[in-house]
């Protein structure tokens, strides 16, 4: 028997995420047909032809790993950039009553899910063509988590509530105000309708599939993740 030659590709769950609420959502629900960003329009161009491109006749089987806001140690990005936040005093408000619940997903976690998915690709071809979400299957609040990250680094929690809708349409106008300057002016915009979606919303979704296709579970709880993380940026604390 020729063995199957296998592709396991690591997308996005954002591309199912257009801005509004997704609760406990499934990889039935459709690509955003306004994708957040071009980051999350182009993981859906190459999701769909990774899945397309699945052929067991051609012994040629695909998948694809959805997580949500992978984070770990020494992770350069989300750490990094919310303590920078921090010190330049951008932390000290939340969009929204701080309740709407998010999935994180912590670096081994998302190892794990990559290595179970190719060891069921070779015993089930049926797997193939397939996308599975793979989070910490802890929903957590957006501001919850950023705040543990926050004070883990001796930094102050944000305390002071901006209701969704006025940040968004704030957001908005300066979208706009951006775009009439624009000819003169270039800027680079980090408060925008989108980022206020981000992190004013829902979005978190459902591991049932995978746990029931090829068995996940998170190897590592939303507890020791966070610790973890914390522990490795400690040149990152106040007062270093």
């Amino acid at each position: 028997m020729i063995p199957f030659k296998k592709l396991i590709l690591t997308s996005s769950a954002s591309v199912v995420f257009e801005g509004v609420d997704i609760k406990n959502g499934t990889e039935d629900l459709p690509y955003a047909m306004k994708p957040i960003d071009y980051y999350t329009e182009t993981k859906i161009l190459q999701e769909r032809e990774v899945l397309d491109a699945n052929n067991p006749d051609k012994n040629f089987l695909t998948t694809a790993i959805r997580p949500h806001g992978i984070f770990g140690p020494r992770d350069p990005q989300l750490v990094p950039i919310l303590i920078d936040a921090a010190r330049k005093g951008k932390m000290k408000f939340m969009i929204g009553n701080g309740k709407n619940l998010v999935d994180f997903t912590f670096v081994e976690n998302v190892v794990h899910g990559h290595i179970l998915a190719a060891e069921h690709l070779s015993q089930d071809a049926a797997l193939g063509g397939k996308a599975f979400h793979i989070t910490n299957d802890e929903p957590i609040p957006f501001w919850t988590f950023l705040s543990r990250m926050l004070t883990g680094l001796n930094y102050e929690a944000p305390k002071y509530h901006i209701p969704y809708w006025v940040a968004y349409y704030l957001a908005f106008l300066f979208s706009l105000l951006v775009m009439v300057v624009s000819p003169l002016i270039q800027i680079q915009p980090t408060f925008t309708p989108m980022r206020v979606a981000l992190a004013g919303t829902f979005h978190y979704y459902s591991c049932e599939k995978a746990k029931k296709l090829f068995g996940y579970r998170p190897l590592v709880t939303m507890d020791d993740a966070v610790e973890r993380t914390v522990q490795s940026f400690h040149h990152l604390r106040k007062g270093k």
